[in-house]
């Protein structure tokens, strides 16, 4: 009897520990970056002459995807399917907001925030927001703005509201403009100018970076701004320091809650323009301001996962490392990027970039790192990052409601590199939709411009939209460049994926 008391208490003593660490939940981290490209992280290419090495690092010790893709080659778009689990064309009003537009998620939706707090977790949005604040009129930025990520499961945000290049130049803290002086209030117009501070287009002499297009309306901090903005002088952002700021506000909540499961959404938005690198970044990389602030992003990666060691809490947190769209070189400012773009390739070995249906557009880097459960590996498998919702809620085992998330599908074998399965089809948006299935890429007749002319700085070529007025059809297998259209010698796949694409917009 004593034997077998042994015995039993034995097994229990082995078996407890196991069970507990199959039932503690991983932290989990979205770094989501902003107009970072394929071929902008060093790992992705041969050879890079600007390194990101503590980037590199997660994908030495995890799974470094070289199919994976954003829905669409903008911002807000993307960043609605990632919350949503929704394509964006589905919904009227998910285009690129002007930085005082109304919410464009509902409150109460079911979003990946509300997904990992029904399932227990502390949430957080840091960074890069995008995806409209406020109801109907708009935001108060005078007062408590709601509808905010608040409404839509996050505990806790820190947010830029749009982007750095628009107006309001401030954070938003828990629905209110951070260190606002009530004294001294915002207003914000998109249409007329308002206040008497100087426009870009008024006094071009108080720029300190240049304007290529566009950027001409209020100038904050030296730098002319898209949108009219008067007040708030006490909240405004210093650019040099806007990835500091925002990088030490998560690394406070990484330590705050590190005795508990957290999702830290994580949104950077150093390569978006205006790229004003920190000094210490600043004219390091040899490649502008674009390759300063790529070293800029690498170390604050670098910092996430040095506290995530330090607090000994790194095996067990997911952390995946993507890109809202495709990179652009040339957006909008004279900052010597283009003039110094060297041989760096931001879209890698891919056709195309920002605003393009050719792959660099939406093909994107995406790597996953969880060292107590992803072994080293590369994964060509076909993903998007619209399955991130669904397979979540198969990690953390969290029911979505009926009618949630409708176009997520659960790849969390995938994602996890337990399985190389593509995805049936892919459905990715720039000016029209486009389809990826089977390794094949379609892409429908369209009457639009086949460029967009931005001006010419640095010898850079016009934006390649992917439009033309006849059918597309790609080998991406084979042609990964885009180079020889393949719609005449297959009339009966352009058919077939034709008539696929079409019955996925009508459901």
């Amino acid at each position: 009897m004593f034997f077998r008391i042994f015995i039993t208490v034995f097994v229990l003593l082995l078996t407890v520990p196991l069970i507990s660490a199959s039932e503690t939940k991983p932290n989990v981290i979205l770094i989501y970056t902003d107009d970072v490209g394929f071929g902008d992280v060093s790992c992705n290419v041969d050879k890079s002459e600007i390194p990101t090495p503590n980037i590199d690092k997660l994908a030495e010790g995890g799974l470094r995807f070289t199919n994976a893709h954003c829905t669409s080659a903008t911002c807000t778009p993307s960043r609605y399917a990632l919350m949503t689990g929704e394509y964006p064309w589905r919904k009227k009003g998910t285009g690129v907001l002007p930085g005082n537009a109304s919410a464009i998620i509902a409150p109460g939706r079911f979003t990946l925030a509300s997904l990992f707090q029904k399932a227990g977790y502390r949430t957080k949005a840091v960074g890069k927001w995008h995806l409209g604040l406020g109801g109907n009129e708009g935001p108060d930025w005078n007062g408590i703005i709601t509808p905010s990520p608040k409404e839509i499961g996050f505990d806790e945000h820190f947010i830029i509201p749009a982007t750095v290049d628009r107006v309001p130049c401030v954070f938003v803290e828990n629905s209110r403009v951070a260190n606002l002086d009530p004294n001294d209030p915002i207003s914000v117009d998109y249409q007329n100018k308002i206040g008497n501070e100087p426009t870009a287009t008024e006094r071009p002499d108080l720029l300190k970076m240049g304007l290529t297009h566009g950027h001409n309306n209020t100038i904050i901090n030296g730098i002319g701004r898209i949108g009219f903005m008067s007040g708030g002088k006490s909240a405004r952002w210093n650019d040099e320091t806007i990835a500091e700021v925002i990088t030490n506000n998560a690394l406070d909540f990484i330590k705050d809650n590190q005795s508990k499961p957290f999702f830290l959404y994580y949104a950077t938005h150093d390569i978006h323009v205006p790229r004003v690198p920190h000094p210490k970044f600043a004219g390091k990389s040899g490649h502008g301001a674009r390759g300063d602030v790529i070293l800029q992003l690498d170390d604050c990666v670098g910092q996430i996962t040095a506290l995530l060691k330090e607090l000994k809490i790194f095996d067990n947190t997911l952390i995946i490392f993507s890109s809202d769209n495709g990179p652009i070189v040339d957006d909008g400012y004279l900052d010597g990027s283009m003039e110094n773009i060297g041989n760096h390739k931001p879209a890698g070995p891919y056709r195309g970039s920002k605003y393009s249906k050719f792959e660099a557009g939406t093909r994107v880097p995406f790597i996953v790192h969880w060292n107590s459960r992803i072994k080293p590996a590369v994964s060509n498998a076909l993903f998007s990052q619209i399955d991130l919702l669904a397979s979540f809620a198969a990690l953390v085992q969290t029911d979505i409601p009926e009618g949630a998330a409708p176009d997520s599908i659960n790849a969390l074998p995938v994602l996890l590199g337990e399985s190389q399965r593509d995805r049936d089809y892919n459905i990715e948006q720039a000016s029209g939709l486009t389809i990826i299935s089977k390794g094949w890429k379609y892409i429908p007749p369209n009457n639009g411009p086949a460029e967009i002319k931005m001006p010419k700085m640095g010898g850079e070529k016009p934006v390649e939209t992917g439009n033309l007025n006849v059918p597309q059809l790609y080998k991406l297998d084979e042609d990964i460049a885009e180079q020889k259209n393949l719609a005449a010698e297959h009339p009966d796949i352009v058919k077939e994926l034709d008539a696929l694409l079409k019955s996925k917009q009508q459901n």
